[in-house]
């Protein structure tokens, strides 16, 4: 259950948390700057692609990515 594992492991939860915080912070900031050019389904496909990876890789890549597609 839930309460089990955040009991065991206490740290997962803000692990999820930041990922997701990051993760909405980076959708953001590539609609804004990529407008009506920004696709959902490519920025997912953008965020996957490269399996598990540090939130500042990600950062990395989804900026590269931004930049690109300007």
């Amino acid at each position: 259950s839930e309460i089990e594992r955040y009991a065991v492991w206490p740290g997962q939860a803000l692990g999820y948390k930041l990922g997701m915080l990051k993760i909405l912070e980076l959708r953001q900031r590539a609609q804004e700057q990529l407008g009506e050019k920004f696709d959902m389904r490519t920025f997912h496909d953008r965020i996957l692609e490269h399996g598990a990876l540090p939130l500042n890789q990600m950062e990395a890549k989804i900026d590269a990515w931004i930049a690109g597609e300007r």
